[in-house]
């Protein structure tokens, strides 16, 4: 059975209203839920000082009700500032502990997280980038998550890789 706005109005004891009114109230009923369906995806940002501060405007990662969402994380010591030191070995264990404290500061580990963005400034790096990796996101009776990874023609700092992720928390569903 079909019920018009205004029927519904009308269900609800508001027949003295004239037209203009009833689409005046629905109108604001409207905004309502628009506001309440909104405020409940609000955004927080999520951040920590075991992780490189943002370089910009940007959050280290956002909550949006059990999703998060980092940014990209590229080698950089958080307790200098620099780049660290030596190849793509250590640049991609530094990338993966700062995702590790990021996500930890979200309150969660890699084994929440669904889906991944490698970012490679060079595809030949891909076997030990693979290798690291699969320590941090895929040991032993863990279920890895979905990736993508991409050569790129530069990264920020000059940086060989990058890693981004989004994680669902199971604990806040």
């Amino acid at each position: 059975m079909l019920i018009s706005p205004t029927g519904i109005l009308e269900h609800l004891g508001c027949r003295s209203m004239s037209q203009l009114e009833k689409i005046h109230l629905l109108a604001r009923v409207m905004r309502l839920g628009a506001q309440s369906k909104h405020m409940s995806q609000n955004k927080t940002a999520i951040s920590t000082k075991d992780a490189p501060a943002a370089i910009g405007p940007y959050s280290q990662a956002v909550r949006v009700g059990d999703m998060i969402f980092t940014s990209g994380q590229i080698p950089i010591d958080p307790a200098t500032g620099n780049l660290v030191a030596g190849g793509i070995a250590e640049q991609t264990t530094r990338v993966l502990e700062n995702l590790k404290a990021v996500l930890h500061a979200a309150g969660i580990d890699f084994t929440c997280v669904v889906k991944t963005t490698v970012f490679l400034k060079d595809m030949k790096d891909f076997a030990a980038v693979n290798e690291i990796y699969a320590r941090y996101f895929a040991p032993e009776g863990v279920v890895a998550p979905a990736r993508s990874t991409v050569q790129v023609a530069a990264l920020p700092k000059d940086a060989f890789v990058e890693i981004e992720c989004i994680a669902k928390d199971a604990a806040s569903a």
